[in-house]
């Protein structure tokens, strides 16, 4: 039983000739150990004759499962009782997060040892209730070093470090356990230079000594002193020494911890593997891949790290060639590592690689995580293919909120708000509550579809009804919702209303009403929100140029030049368009204005090829002139 082997156990049981009280007693605890609850009770109601032990091993092991009416019943039931009975119950209370019940017990009881003191005394410490520990810490007649441990910890905890030192002081006898809760104490409430006094001055130390100064010394930023201590550790642990680097890694210091790892030879994998994310953290992914490089061992996690922490630098591509390396000379893949694949396939995105890993995924046997799924979901509706993102959608047992917000979303992105509203009622359906990401599509379809009054409604049923408070996103698709339908004094006075709320206005919602502004011609707000970008963000460039085209349109040619002067004047360019199309699994990159593509030549000649075609058209047709419609070609694609 002790060895989890509980059915060999069993054979011997049945086995057996004769059985008195202590085999039938070590089959009930054995099954309470390795938590086959129904059984342990089963034997328990089977048995023969019972003695104390037997009706004590029941409680403890229906308290530890949470059975506690059923510990009450038996309780109730023992023909006598000893004061193990007793304590069973009060720390049986205590485990199932029902104090007072134990200090009802514990009241009751006849006979009192000091483990029943300590057990209800610690209880209180733990739920809060110092007053009431502190009156029974001074009624116990004998108290050992646990009882005056607890107390020391309690006090501290709470901030009262007087108290715990006076009574860290008045204890007749300390050992190894004492000194480490005053000085842990001493840590909690940023008294970390009194804690090393007190850790100096400590007779003996135990590992738990070394490793709580350590942390305390790592949590208050002093790092080298946490570095020094460690050195001088006799027994030098290794998650110790991880926790001290990390810190290093989470203030930024990156170097400084690969120079540390460097001349101390204490580094494992995960020691590495956090300089490498530190490194992608900071941006530097030459001197993240250089240490993947020189790593001679690598697991899992590293090679997800790497993976992930490309795609985090836009380095998408170069993550998918990682992850194409990993599957021919490293570990085997795990969820974590679809996860992430699938998130660059998103990103770039590529919607055969992502077919491809999804192939991976089910041959590994991974397609039935819901992580790994709602990727899949994410990758198919940011790579245009929501039939497919629909298809993984319904292939899942349940859904979390991350699988319908994904689903949503893509629908809304995908301009189809009527699917997206659909998705969210469905949702609604269910026990997943909607979060903020979940409203930001419904939102978005909204504005999609046009469906002014489903915007507002939903906008005041987010509030009401969820009581979620609306963030940027939210003000911004309600503005853009009403904007893009020409309702531009409504948008304004959503504005004044969100003032009026006291949140601020960010230049995101200016910047929907600005578009707003330029479909409809409203020269006078246009103005104003165009103004408001501009004082958070003087280097947009799209504002600067919907601003001109917006006082050109109006007949007002001084103010877009004065727009354009601006503009240059703040040294402000225009941003290159960028598109890029998958063709036989190849990605194609073209910039306005570069001929860099070494395709660039043919798509030119394919272009003229074109309006040669259009043109000859035209000309057959004389429905309109030629002039009229032709794109002009400089002979730049982009």
């Amino acid at each position: 039983m002790r060895n989890g082997l509980v059915e060999e156990a069993q054979k011997l049981f049945d086995k057996m000739p004769l059985r008195n009280t202590v085999t039938w007693n070590a089959m009930i605890r054995g099954y309470f150990i390795n938590g086959r609850f129904v059984e342990a009770v089963n034997f328990f109601d089977q048995m023969p004759e019972r003695d104390i032990f037997s009706y004590n091993t029941v409680i403890d092991g229906m308290m530890q499962c949470g059975d506690v009416d059923g510990a009450r019943e038996v309780f109730d039931g023992m023909p006598f009782r000893d004061v193990v009975t007793w304590n069973s119950m009060v720390s049986g209370y205590i485990r199932n997060g029902m104090i007072y019940k134990a200090v009802e017990a514990f009241d009751g009881m006849l006979l009192k040892d000091v483990i029943s003191w300590n057990s209800v005394i610690g209880g209180l410490v733990n739920c809060g209730d110092l007053d009431l520990a502190e009156e029974y810490f001074r009624r116990m007649i004998v108290r050992d070093i646990v009882s005056w441990t607890i107390m020391i910890s309690g006090l501290a905890s709470a901030g009262r470090v007087l108290e715990a030192r006076e009574l860290f002081v008045n204890m007749p006898v300390r050992d190894v356990r004492a000194w480490n809760a005053m000085m842990v104490g001493y840590i909690e409430n940023g008294q970390i230079e009194i804690a090393e006094d007190l850790f100096q001055k400590m007779p003996k130390h135990n590992f738990e000594s070394w490793n709580e100064l350590i942390s305390g010394l790592v949590r208050s930023k002093r790092v080298t002193h946490a570095i020094n201590l460690f050195m001088e550790m006799p027994q030098k642990c290794q998650k110790m020494w991880n926790s001290i680097l990390l810190e290093l890694v989470r203030n930024g210091l990156i170097k400084q911890v690969h120079a540390i790892m460097e001349k101390f030879p204490y580094s494992d994998v995960v020691t590495w593997t956090n300089l490498i994310v530190g490194y992608f953290g900071l941006g530097e992914v030459g001197g993240a891949i250089q240490i993947f490089e020189l790593m001679p061992a690598r697991d899992a996690t590293v090679w997800n790290a790497t993976v992930f922490g490309l795609g985090e630098n836009d380095q998408g591509e170069e993550g998918l060639k990682l992850f194409i390396r990993m599957k021919e000379s490293g570990p085997s893949a795990d969820k974590a590592t679809f996860t992430s694949v699938l998130t660059l396939c998103s990103d770039l995105p590529t919607l055969q690689f992502g077919k491809q890993t999804h192939a991976g995924v089910i041959k590994s046997g991974f397609n039935s995580f819901i992580s790994v799924s709602n990727a899949m979901i994410t990758m198919y509706a940011r790579c245009g293919s929501m039939h497919s993102a629909l298809l993984e959608f319904s292939s899942m047992s349940s859904h979390d909120i991350i699988s319908w917000n994904s689903i949503i979303c893509g629908y809304a992105h995908h301009g189809n708000g009527e699917k997206a509203l659909e998705m969210f009622e469905r949702m609604r359906l269910t026990d997943t509550m909607p979060n903020h990401i979940t409203f930001v599509g419904v939102l978005s379809a909204c504005s999609h579809a046009g469906l002014v009054d489903q915007g507002r409604y939903y906008f005041d049923f987010m509030k009401s009804k969820c009581c979620l408070q609306p963030k940027i996103e939210h003000y911004t698709c309600i503005v853009d919702l009403l904007g893009r339908f020409g309702l531009i004094d409504e948008a304004m006075n959503f504005l004044d209303q969100m003032r009026a709320d006291g949140v601020e206005v960010p230049a995101s919602v200016w910047g929907a009403l600005l578009g707003a502004c330029r479909i409809y011609k409203n020269i006078e707000v246009g103005k104003i929100a165009g103004g408001r970008v501009l004082e958070v963000d003087p280097c947009n460039s799209g504002v600067y140029l919907i601003l001109a085209e917006l006082f050109l349109s109006g007949g007002k040619r001084g103010e877009a030049e004065k727009i354009w002067a601006q503009m240059k004047e703040n040294g402000v360019k225009k941003q290159p368009g960028c598109s890029w199309i998958e063709v036989n699994r190849s990605a194609h990159i073209f910039l306005s204005g570069d001929s860099s593509h070494p395709e660039f030549s043919r798509v030119c000649c394919v272009l003229d090829l074109i309006h040669m075609e259009l043109e000859i058209k035209i000309s057959e047709s004389n429905a309109v002139s030629f002039q009229q419609i032709k794109v002009p070609f400089d002979g730049h694609y982009g």
